[in-house]
């Protein structure tokens, strides 16, 4: 399985909505921070997550947080 690729060096800040999502986790995807089944060539499989209630977040981009899918700092270290 082969390390995910760095996005961005910044969180993607978001107002969700209510429901279920799911991040890349490849750092492949055209619809980055959310899935679009590139990982299909990359073994590396998307984090489903809930949202809920309404509410700012922000997710990851550089694929390094411990805190999957939301953002830790991580990327400071890049």
């Amino acid at each position: 399985m082969e390390e995910a690729k760095v996005v961005d060096t910044k969180p993607v800040l978001l107002d969700l909505e209510p429901g279920t999502y799911y991040w890349c986790a490849c750092g492949h995807s055209a619809k980055h921070p959310f899935c679009d089944g590139a990982h299909k060539a990359h073994g590396l499989r998307p984090l489903k997550f809930e949202v809920p209630e309404a509410k700012k977040v922000a997710l990851c981009a550089c694929k390094r947080t411990a805190g999957a899918p939301f953002c830790d700092g991580a990327h400071k270290g890049l």
